[in-house]
């Protein structure tokens, strides 16, 4: 912990840390989940204080006091001499501690028309030396902050500058900063494809055929990520799959099995991570090859791990797993192993109870379905387990 601040519930984060939790939507407390009345910080200043003297003590490093918040004069001033020229780097960096102060400071920046161009340049331009990858990997995070909170129209302006031929030069700097960065870099890069890419088809096409990009990304969800970063992962690749020739390269690539691995790992306690999981499991069970790996590779693992996540971590979650059981069995049914999978994992009794929770009533009659299909009487354990879930089903 390097800059300490406190929240209006009084409890104190990472200054970094907690604005990554902010800016990911999130409107609570991460230690006492009450509900923000304002996403201001206060700096601790005992605290600093306290970090300062334990750091000098031992000798590790000097933890310097955080350099002021920047003036909005010298904000202007930085954005007025930004360019390829000398010192960038130090106006860069103010512009940063300018956008991690406050969201007002946010909408300031988001404003200025002529700053998304000069990122887009600096990212793509230059030679490649240490100085250029640091100037990359900060306008990077500039651009990945007030692009959050930008209209669509900014968007789609975004996408336009970066993909411009192809996005050579922008994406290959991106995936430099995806490679060589650290883990808030890494987050933030792929936030940005993710915007990107959201444009329209063709955006998604000219991205997928990166190959270099698809395999680092995919290689992020992994059970040994941080789960902030396989959720940014995971929602880049749910926003490109929308796009069926997408969808092929993603199942080659053996995303399936990445998936898998983190539906069936308890240690991944992350609601995102399994609710975005799901979701992209949905959109690859479109293609025939999908399916087939859903169903046929590792025994069926897979379907196990998704029948595990019924009603076990949101309603959210429930229903992408429903779909996805429902369209392998139901609507496809093409190998029944799956309906053995079902079975054993004690699937009927959950869509039992599914069919009584308060899931959508699309998702509650393809729980039916299922049934149906399975045709299976359920057992008297079953029914037994059954009335015991009705009376307590998770209040999602």
């Amino acid at each position: 912990m390097r800059s300490p601040v406190s929240l209006c519930t009084g409890v104190t984060y990472d200054r970094a840390s907690i604005q990554r939790w902010l800016d990911g939507g999130n409107n609570t407390c991460p230690a006492t989940m009450q509900v923000l009345r304002t996403k201001e910080f206060i700096p601790n200043l005992t605290l600093q204080r306290l970090i300062k003297a334990w750091s000098d003590s031992v000798g590790r490093y000097a933890a310097a006091s955080p350099p002021p918040d920047p003036t909005l004069e010298e904000v202007n001033e930085s954005l007025r001499r930004l360019s390829l020229e000398k010192d960038d780097e130090i106006r860069l960096e103010i512009l940063v501690r300018f956008l991690k102060d406050s969201d007002a400071n946010r909408a300031f920046l988001s404003a200025r028309k002529d700053l998304v161009p000069m990122l887009v340049d600096i990212i793509a331009g230059g030679t490649r030396t240490t100085t250029r990858i640091k100037l990359v990997l900060l306008a990077i995070t500039i651009l990945d902050r007030i692009i959050k909170g930008g209209s669509e129209g900014d968007r789609k302006r975004l996408s336009n500058l970066m993909l411009t031929n192809g996005g050579g030069d922008c994406l290959t700097e991106i995936l430099l900063a995806i490679q060589r960065g650290n883990l808030e870099s890494k987050i933030e890069s792929v936030r940005v494809l993710e915007v990107i890419s959201s444009l329209d088809t063709q955006s998604k096409l000219i991205i997928a055929e990166r190959d270099e990009i698809l395999t680092e990304v995919i290689t992020f969800i992994s059970t040994e990520s941080d789960p902030s970063l396989i959720e940014a992962s995971l929602s880049f690749l749910i926003t490109i799959a929308k796009s069926k020739r997408v969808r092929s390269k993603l199942i080659a690539a053996k995303t399936i099995t990445k998936i898998k691995d983190i539906l069936l790992t308890e240690e991944i306690t992350s609601v995102a991570v399994t609710e975005k999981s799901l979701k992209l499991l949905e959109i690859l069970t479109s293609k025939r090859e999908g399916r087939s790996e859903i169903c046929g590779g590792d025994g069926g693992r897979c379907v196990e791990g998704v029948v595990r996540k019924l009603l076990k971590v949101s309603t959210t979650a429930t229903e992408h797993a429903v779909t996805i059981l429902w369209c392998l069995c139901y609507v496809f049914g093409e190998d029944k192993r799956v309906e053995e999978t079902v079975e054993r994992s004690n699937g009927v009794t959950k869509l039992l109870v599914v069919i009584q929770s308060n899931c959508s009533p699309t998702v509650r009659q393809m729980a039916k379905d299922v049934i149906k299909v399975l045709k299976v009487k359920p057992s008297a354990s079953d029914l037994v387990a059954y009335e015991t879930k009705t009376t307590h089903i998770m209040p999602f």
